[in-house]
């Protein structure tokens, strides 16, 4: 077997080390904020013709209240219904136990070769090293995971994973680790991969894949994807494991015509996505491809104690559509890597926290600027800036040890400017007046249409300008009707 793998992601996260690293390479931010914009247009422009959405959302968001508030009636019944169907069902308390299922597995079954289809739960378990480090080989075969995995780096986003990656830089990746051709078009790159990979498909002896929704009512297993490369994993080898987290069941197949509505809207503003495959169970007698056997794992490790907090149970509702990470600001500069989990973006400063314990991701919810965009597009209406408050207050109130390590106190300084805005901000009149105070104080740094440099706003303006402030406040108006 080897000797053991130990998470990826264990021990302490340096978010601001990592973001700072981040805003220092500008390939980096224009690759993902090119595609985050991209992603806010493409859904802007379908949902302005859907006046039905916010039904749709919030169909969805009692879908998953339901399931969660009697998650163990459905498990139970999925649970019932895949073994009907002829699969297996394995129940991991945590990653160690889930990685070890999936490498039983593969030795009673002597298999030597893997194929996996993107999944953000087998990340989370760091399933990859622990299959390698006991000499399988193992191939990504959703591109963007391919081309991560090429790299030797994690994904970055949930349904972009080499979102970070501009295409020069892949060429240049397929150049080196393929030995194909140095070229550009994205048509091209793709050919090379494939080429690459449809050897892999075929000498495949099993499929790993993860699980987008579990139907507990029939005991099918839905996978979406845009590539078909999960088919091909999920029907040529003759092993199948899907790993899913528990939350993942709904009870109906009417369920979850809604989440098939919901998820690529606000995945990629795609109307539906362009592969969905339904599992339910392996192959049966007559039947051409399909596996000999599958098995479904279905991990808690940690859901069920977030399932007992009742402040924070409403994380588990998140379908993993990564809309939250497309309209985030801190995500768009940062970038995924630097929340040093495999979930990043509102979500993931919420989620990796819950996961790992706040002592080793407490500066995660800080990582936030509290807009509420996350809020707006979630299709599941998680209140994100609530929860990533609540978590600030149990970071600040249960590690008074961990605050005095690596926060300085708070010093006089910003004790005083505290003060000053909440005198200001209790009354109309001096917000007012402060406000033309501060527009006069600014002025002298303006240049064009914003400010580069601030004598007291240092940590601000090394990455980015200031907003140059404008010439009077929507209260100096005299049509305005605001009090």
């Amino acid at each position: 077997m080897g000797a053991p793998v130990e998470p990826s992601d264990s021990g302490q996260i340096d978010f601001r080390g990592a973001a700072r690293r981040a805003l220092t390479d500008p390939l980096r931010q224009g690759a993902i904020g090119l595609a985050v914009h991209t992603f806010r247009q493409n859904r802007a422009a379908v949902l302005s013709g859907l006046p039905e959405w916010e039904a749709w959302r919030e169909q969805a968001r009692a879908i998953k209240a339901h399931t969660l508030a009697h998650l163990d009636v459905y498990l139970d019944r999925l649970d019932r219904s895949v073994r009907g169907a002829g699969g297996q069902v394995h129940w991991a308390a945590d990653a160690a136990e889930a990685r070890e299922i999936v490498l039983d597995l593969a030795r009673r079954h002597k298999i030597r070769r893997i194929a996996k289809s993107k999944s953000s739960t087998t990340s989370e378990i760091v399933l990859n090293p622990a299959l390698e480090a006991a000499g399988l080989e193992v191939t990504e075969t959703d591109l963007g995971e391919f081309i991560v995995q090429l790299a030797g780096e994690e994904s970055s986003h949930f349904v972009v994973p080499a979102i970070h990656k501009t295409t020069p830089q892949v060429a240049a990746l397929f150049a080196e680790r393929l030995g194909a051709p140095r070229v550009e078009e994205p048509e091209r790159l793709t050919q090379a991969a494939r080429v690459h990979l449809r050897e892999k498909f075929l000498a495949a002896e099993m499929g790993v894949t993860g699980v987008n929704f579990a139907v507990a009512e029939t005991g099918t297993i839905v996978v979406f994807e845009n590539e078909g490369n999960a088919r091909m994993v999920t029907s040529l080898p003759r092993i199948h494991v899907a790993v899913m987290g528990m939350e993942k069941v709904v009870p109906r197949l009417a369920d979850l015509a809604v989440m098939l509505r919901v998820l690529p809207l606000s995945a990629t503003g795609a109307r539906m996505a362009e592969y969905v495959s339904f599992l339910t169970g392996p192959r049966r007698p007559g039947e051409v491809d399909g596996p000999d056997e599958l098995h479904l794992v279905i991990l808690d490790n940690g859901r069920s104690r977030i399932l007992g907090d009742p402040e924070m149970r409403e994380a588990l509702q998140c379908i993993r559509c990564g809309a939250c990470l497309n309209v985030c600001p801190v995500y768009a500069r940062a970038g995924g890597h630097a929340y040093g989990s495999i979930y990043s973006g509102p979500i993931g400063a919420v989620l990796t926290p819950l996961y790992r314990g706040i002592d080793h991701a407490g500066e995660l919810p800080f990582a936030s600027t509290l807009c509420g965009a996350c809020a707006e597009v979630c299709p599941v209406k998680i209140d994100l800036p609530r929860l990533l408050l609540t978590l600030r207050r149990r970071a600040v109130e249960h590690l008074p040890g961990r605050a005095a390590r690596t926060r300085r106190p708070v010093g006089w300084v910003e004790r005083l400017a505290m003060r000053a805005f909440a005198l200001a901000a209790t009354s109309a009149r001096r917000w007012g007046r402060s406000g033309r105070v501060l527009r006069a104080a600014l002025r002298p740094f303006v240049r064009g249409s914003s400010i580069p440099a601030l004598p007291f706003l240092t940590r601000w303006t090394r990455y980015r300008h200031f907003p140059a402030p404008p010439p009077s406040a929507f209260r100096d108006d005299p049509t305005s009707n605001e009090p």
